[in-house]
């Protein structure tokens, strides 16, 4: 079983690792990419990822600086402990231990621009770069042509290694659609979190967000690795609705 998420905007290195840090495995790749915006000029990065003046020159100062980070320092740590945002805020993963590091390390991935896809304790260094952005490179007009097959290849290996199929979607549609076309071997679970608001249950994104951090957290507390056991789910108030499930869909209401 393999977990995916997004990774987020707001980035925090004041939290110390207390497991081994890991290296990323696509670092030549994010080499190629930086090379790339190293050649661009604030403008240019504001243009391309419609930032204000500010972040894009906090952007561009970063690309100058950055550098094939291989082990933890005071702005290279762990991917699961860096991204801070909506999702993050859900999983927590600050507070796990040894053991539940241990299980998000083999189960849980990161879709990344810049790295492609990242273990829990891959060390990252700062940057912005969203899968959507249309950077293009020698590879093609846009990230999804540059990582190409890539991604999804990696995804597979894993879920081969550990001898399942089942691919638990937590991503957002942007990042997930690196993966490109899943094979139809492969069980693709996309759960959806629902909350009540002006007579009836719908999507809100900034709940929704925080659920999908909530479900992986979850996951990785209970050793979670059938997709019968994801019914199960009940944190923050949500529990599942059968009438409105799919076998590829698990929806979770909240009142």
């Amino acid at each position: 079983m393999i977990i995916v998420l997004s990774p987020a905007k707001t980035l925090d290195y004041s939290v110390d690792p207390k497991s081994n840090d890991t290296v990323p495995q696509f670092l030549s790749q994010s080499s190629k990419l930086i090379k790339n915006l190293k050649e661009k000029e604030p403008k240019d990065i504001a243009s391309l990822m419609g930032l204000s003046d500010k972040l894009a020159t906090l952007n561009f100062d970063r690309y100058q600086s950055w550098k094939a980070a291989k082990t933890v320092s005071s702005d290279s740590k762990p991917s699961m402990l860096v991204f801070k945002g909506d999702v993050y805020q859900g999983l927590e993963a600050e507070t796990f231990n040894t053991k539940q590091i241990k299980f998000a390390q083999k189960h849980l991935r990161i879709l990344s621009g810049l790295y492609g896809i990242l273990r829990p304790m891959d060390v990252i260094k700062p940057y912005r770069l969203e899968m959507g952005t249309k950077l293009e490179t020698s590879e093609g007009k846009n990230l999804y042509e540059f990582w190409g097959n890539s991604v999804q290849d990696n995804v597979i290996n894993d879920l081969t290694s550990h001898k399942s199929d089942l691919l638990i979607n937590l991503a957002s549609k942007e990042y997930f659609s690196v993966l490109g076309k899943i094979p139809e071997y492969v069980n693709v679970v996309s759960p959806a979190f629902k909350d009540f608001k002006n007579g009836k249950h719908k999507i809100i994104s900034f709940y929704a967000k925080r659920a999908r951090g909530l479900m992986a957290r979850w996951i990785i507390e209970n050793n979670i690795k059938d997709f019968e056991k994801l019914s199960k789910f009940n944190l923050d108030g949500y529990y599942y609705s059968k009438s409105e499930s799919s076998a590829t869909e698990p929806v979770f209401l909240r009142d």
